[in-house]
């Protein structure tokens, strides 16, 4: 494990796993943390790719904003940068992204306006989203203040939330996920602000990110759900007229929580992309593709 300072001065706390070739810089959805990054990342390194995850500030391991701070957009998207710095390889050689909703959405705004990254892969996420989507994840999210009894109700809770999922977690599987509170109750990891203050913020974002997918000049990748009910047909189509040069892979079976409802599917699309990246001669390190 590994820090990463924001510029604000907010330590982020990270996991660096060594490889020898191309660096990647996996940042997770609202709500998660870099935990939902690890099956991918065991395969990374085992085909030769180093990789960074981080937890996003008021999640996970990760310091919280003062209760004087507003939690902002801008906040997350410098943080992306700083992050990036961290994963680039040896030489200047910038980092890919692999942005999963929220992670995606701040890393194409990030790449707009400082192009630290040689591509990006958009997990379940694009410029335009279905709002009914967004509204059942913000309300499993809102929907325990108090917390958990124990584990047990936890898995419970989750296992209604994820009725695909075939197996309940167990107390291991939750332990970066639930945070026990000093009456013993078990709350969410991330801070309960974030849904009050971040999540307002971002309801302007999509003519940002329609400006900022229009100045997007490397290789992209968009995995998406078959069964997501955030990104559809619509929004993919939206995307791909704004990014003609995106490859889009859907996997059929997968909701909005991509990696962690098909991690071998969605490993093997991305290493089948980073394989066909390698293949593709480039200029010296930092130029784009």
């Amino acid at each position: 494990m590994i820090d990463v300072v924001a510029d604000d001065g907010l330590v982020l706390a990270a996991t660096r796993v060594a490889g020898g070739g191309p660096g990647l810089l996996l940042a997770h959805g609202f709500g998660q943390t870099r935990q939902a990054w690890s099956g991918s990342q065991r395969r990374l390194a085992a085909a030769g790719f180093a990789s960074l995850a981080w937890d996003a500030r008021g999640h996970g391991g990760s310091g919280r904003n003062p209760e004087t701070r507003v939690y902002a957009g801008e906040q997350f998207v410098a943080d992306v940068l700083a992050a990036a710095a961290a994963a680039a390889r040896p030489g200047g050689q910038r980092p890919i992204l692999v942005g999963a909703s929220m992670g995606g959405l701040t890393g194409m705004i990030a790449q707009a306006r400082a192009r630290p990254f040689s591509a990006l892969v958009l997990v379940d996420i694009t410029p335009r989203w279905e709002p009914a989507g967004v509204a059942r994840i913000l309300d499993f999210m809102g929907a325990h203040p108090d917390g958990f009894g124990s584990w047990e109700d936890a898995a419970e809770r989750i296992a209604a939330y994820l009725p695909h999922r075939r197996a309940r977690k167990t107390p291991g599987q939750l332990a970066h996920l639930l945070v026990p509170r000093a009456d013993g109750r078990l709350v969410w990891h991330w801070d309960p602000r974030l849904l009050s203050e971040f999540i307002p913020d971002t309801e302007g974002l999509q003519d940002v990110l329609d400006d900022a997918c229009h100045a997007l000049d490397v290789p992209v990748l968009l995995v998406s759900g078959g069964r997501s009910d955030l990104v559809t047909a619509d929004t993919i189509a939206h995307f791909l007229e704004l990014v003609p040069h995106a490859r889009h892979v859907q996997l059929p079976d997968a909701t909005h929580m991509v990696a962690g409802d098909d991690n071998d599917a969605f490993t093997g699309a991305l290493l089948d992309f980073l394989s066909d990246l390698s293949a593709v001669p480039t200029a010296a390190s930092g130029d784009p593709r």
